[in-house]
């Protein structure tokens, strides 16, 4: 059994390399470009009525930004600004010959993944977040454009001159002046009686306006896996995080936890969070190590509960709920029902590692 997995291991290794080797630059001839909605996108989607006129439109939009304090000036401004930013960004790969398909969240799925040779993300992290989320081809390149650097950190996208030079960008890959890293991610399996496996996006509920809690539910009833007791495979990939805790951030989450296989404890805190390297800037830990850090929120410690261990580093972690309304969301943006006797195992695969590139400044 140990001989297989070494064989299986060195198998992979090479395969990578054999994968550096031929791809030592970029000449992809089809791109899927994810663009970012901006505020401006969402007010009118939340306050407009299609039947109205544009100007009408426009006006109730004014109008209830102004209610809540918000300058519709500015927010148009930022608006432009990306949207002039993506528009070079579809020129220069246009100008290269190279095919490219725009998508909004709404219209970014597996099949758009499929098509393209490569996903560029045109916004900030939560945008590149988003495009890696469906790509699950360890070989597909993923590369994150900020398109408004002043707003945005772009932790996770190029540097921010090539927001406006990106035929720059272009010329490099091709010559293979880059770096492949291949950033690891996080796999979740979710097992125990009566669990729901249906994601629930969080950026959708927030658009319909849906209380967290009545979207789970609605899932529930919509999705007929929702009796599957063994081990389920999640269909989404943690790039940055994984947290665990109660809807309701007012309420203790009560919860088991096991750490590397390790014997179960009680604990109660404001929740649970699992990190990759990407997710944790601040431990400065390469992004391809595969290995996680988690650390448990506010731990309530008393005669009953106790929290032997509060962080550190693992390559795996079980969760036992306990909990009323709880959720894990992955990556702020994909939620699954976390409550009483579901199970949650969290770990680290290779095959999961998400393939971006570093360029110079």
């Amino acid at each position: 059994m140990v001989t297989e997995l070494l064989a299986q291991k060195l198998v992979e290794k090479l395969t990578l390399c054999l994968y550096k080797l031929q791809n030592v630059s970029m000449a992809y001839k089809s791109v899927s470009l994810l663009r970012e909605n901006t505020w401006v996108f969402y007010s009118f989607y939340l306050h407009c009525s299609r039947a109205l006129t544009v100007l009408l439109q426009k006006t109730v939009c004014v109008l209830q930004l102004a209610l809540k304090g918000s300058n519709y000036a500015g927010l148009l401004e930022r608006h432009r600004i990306h949207t002039k930013n993506v528009e070079h960004l579809v020129d220069s790969l246009r100008n290269e010959r190279i095919e490219v398909r725009l998508v909004k969240r709404r219209e970014y799925n597996e099949e758009t993944v499929r098509w393209a040779d490569a996903v560029i993300s045109a916004g900030g992290d939560g945008t590149m977040l988003l495009a890696a989320s469906k790509v699950f081809d360890k070989f597909k390149p993923v590369i994150g454009i900020n398109t408004d650097p002043e707003r945005s950190e772009g932790h996770l996208c190029l540097p921010v001159r090539y927001t406006h030079s990106f035929p720059e960008a272009l010329q490099k890959l091709y010559r293979g002046e880059f770096r492949w890293q291949w950033r690891q991610r996080i796999r979740l399996y979710l097992e125990g009686t009566g669990i729901n496996p249906t994601p629930v996006d969080l950026h959708e509920q927030q658009l319909s306006q849906e209380q967290h809690s009545r979207a789970h539910i609605n899932e529930r009833f919509q999705d007929q896996r929702s009796d599957i007791s063994g081990p389920h495979l999640l269909p989404v990939r943690a790039l940055n995080e994984v947290f665990i805790g109660e809807s309701l951030s007012s309420r203790a989450s009560y919860y088991e936890i096991s750490v590397d296989d390790g014997p179960w404890e009680k604990q109660k805190s404001s929740g649970l969070n699992v990190c990759t390297g990407t997710g944790s800037k601040s431990l400065l830990y390469s992004p391809e190590e595969p290995k996680m850090f988690f650390s448990v929120r506010e731990p309530i410690v008393n005669r009953v509960f106790s929290s032997s261990r509060q962080r550190g580093f693992s390559s795996k972690v079980c969760v036992r709920s306990r909990c009323w309304d709880a959720c894990m969301v992955v990556d702020g943006g994909t939620s699954f029902e976390f409550n009483d006797g579901a199970i949650a195992s969290i770990l680290i695969d290779t095959e999961d590692s998400l393939c971006t590139v570093l360029l110079e400044e």
